[in-house]
């Protein structure tokens, strides 16, 4: 666990001393939970929302996007249920006044038990070396067993008990488990109980007449309410889609690590409209595709995972989470869920208006079922980040700390070096720099020795670091050195935009799905 606190401490560290994130209204200590996108943090975060927005919108002709407004009609809440329903179980310890959610408590116990799960895996395969079979250890080996089976008890009662909302049972679960406060390590608890996590706003000018309403704590609902006027206009057949990305609010009381849990957060999300009865095929379809989207970025296909949900929301009839691996272990990065016709059915319940579909087809009316993948994009940047970061060890003996962020995603493409600051290399290099800027993000550095750029450069997370020497002069050519490798190779001037093109251009990622 210590060594996972330090890869994290590291990460968060490098994303304020490189720009990528620093924590908000810092000069005035900050506001808790809440982060600004640095000059290269916001780069990557472009990069990201548009490498999905391509594949989900760009790539697939019935899919649409909108921009909806963040501010909606108060009924909206009330409509989608989050007026009622959208509650966190929240538990106070007494000795140490901190505030926690009760159902992380429980989820993370049960993590430490699949912890000890893989101590055991690690330890055998030691023992058994080449000879090992992890699956049939895993089937058979009665520690692992033993901890699997309480773990998932474990999971099965609290997901039983949240949904039938018998608090009193999660704080049970607690005091049998005896889970302490992770910061106090005391076990004298409150009892549980639910907090809504909208944040309120009013409009109007005079405060009698103003209306109350609520910052969105989703991006959904936009969706939902212009499903007509999009499929309308667009003259939409099912089964087509409407994305969107943008800006949600969650008043998080248990805001942490870092950028995964904030209250002010972007989402990527896509809802899928389709004809009743077709859920099951679009769920695996849908659960396919995305998993595919985020393996083409090769960060490790062993690092992702579906996880599916113990407590279904009272709406969907199927429901499972993309977990990536992060410095703290596998957490939800996507959603994907099969929502059934619960949005439009109840917001034609709510506003009198009929939301329904006339399939030409089957010459009749009905109100489509939804399928929705919904991904962070703050998470998404997190998984990226935290992926990347590397400490390697050279053959020099020294080390270098690099970002290999994938070269699509890459905030900065190239950075154009002139060797030294004089004998005309500088203008070489500025010529260099001013025509690679038309197609790709590049930065002109000619401060300190030229290793030490380099070194700045991998830190940064720079692809390609392109050096003009006094060789340029002579015959047109530079060195181009790649970030990963730190391989380095003498090219042409006029060749660098293919090679570089070739490397992050997004119509070469896509192509892996």
């Amino acid at each position: 666990m210590a060594n996972q606190d330090d890869q994290f401490k590291k990460v968060i560290s490098h994303a304020k001393e490189y720009g990528y994130v620093f924590p908000s209204s810092e000069i005035y200590d900050g506001l808790s939970a809440v982060y600004d996108y640095g000059q290269n943090g916001v780069e990557l975060k472009k990069n990201i929302r548009e490498y999905w927005w391509k594949a989900m919108v760009q790539m697939h002709e019935n899919i649409v996007g909108i921009d909806a407004a963040i501010f909606m009609h108060p009924t909206t809440w009330k409509a989608s249920g989050h007026v009622d329903a959208f509650n966190d179980p929240l538990i106070d310890n007494k000795d140490s006044k901190k505030r926690y959610r009760a159902d992380v408590l429980v989820e993370d116990y049960v993590a430490k038990l699949e912890g000890k799960i893989d101590k055991e895996i690690q330890k055998a395969s030691k023992r058994f070396g080449d000879a090992f079979d992890k699956e049939q250890f895993v089937s058979t080996n009665p520690r692992v067993l033993q901890y699997k089976e309480k773990g998932d008890a474990i999971l099965k009662r609290l997901g039983k008990s949240l949904e039938n909302e018998d608090l009193a049972d999660v704080k049970a679960l607690i005091e049998e488990l005896e889970i302490a406060c992770p910061e106090s390590g005391s076990k004298n608890w409150t009892d549980v109980k639910q907090f809504n996590l909208m944040f309120g706003t009013k409009l109007g000018a005079s405060a009698d007449s103003a209306m109350d309403l609520y910052l969105r704590p989703e991006t959904a609902q936009g969706i939902f309410v212009n499903f007509l006027n999009v499929q309308k206009t667009g003259r939409m057949k099912i089964p087509f889609g409407i994305a969107q990305t943008g800006k949600a609010f969650r008043n998080e009381i248990v805001a942490r690590q870092f950028i995964f849990r904030m209250r002010e957060f972007e989402q990527m999300e896509m809802q899928y409209f389709i004809k009743p009865g077709t859920q099951k095929e679009w769920y695996d379809y849908w659960k396919e595709t995305r998993l595919k989207w985020h393996n083409s970025l090769g960060m490790g296909e062993e690092n992702y995972r579906f996880h599916d949900h113990e407590k279904l929301a009272h709406y969907a009839d199927a429901a499972c989470d993309i977990e990536f691996k992060f410095p703290f272990g596998f957490k939800e990065l996507e959603g994907i869920h099969s929502r059934t016709d619960f949005d439009l059915a109840n917001h034609e319940k709510y506003s009198g208006k009929k939301l329904q579909y006339f399939d030409p087809e089957e010459n009749k009316s009905y109100v489509p079922y939804v399928l929705e993948t919904s991904i962070g994009l703050d998470r998404m940047f997190l998984a990226v980040l935290s992926n990347s970061l590397q400490d390697e060890e050279l053959e020099n003996g020294t080390t270098r700390t690099v970002l290999k962020i994938p070269a699509v995603l890459a905030p900065t493409k190239a950075a154009i070096l002139p060797l030294v600051k004089k004998d005309g290399l500088p203008e070489v290099a500025r010529k260099i720099a001013d025509d690679l800027k038309w197609d790709f993000n590049v930065d002109y550095d000619e401060k300190d020795a030229v290793g030490r750029r380099y070194r700045r450069q991998d830190a940064a997370g720079t692809p390609f670091c392109i050096t003009v020497d006094h060789e340029t002069l002579e015959n047109n050519t530079v060195t181009i050195r790649h970030r990963d490798t730190m391989e380095q190779k003498r090219v042409q001037i006029e060749e660098l935009r293919e090679i570089i093109k070739q490397e992050v251009d997004m119509r070469t990622w896509l192509m892996k799905i």
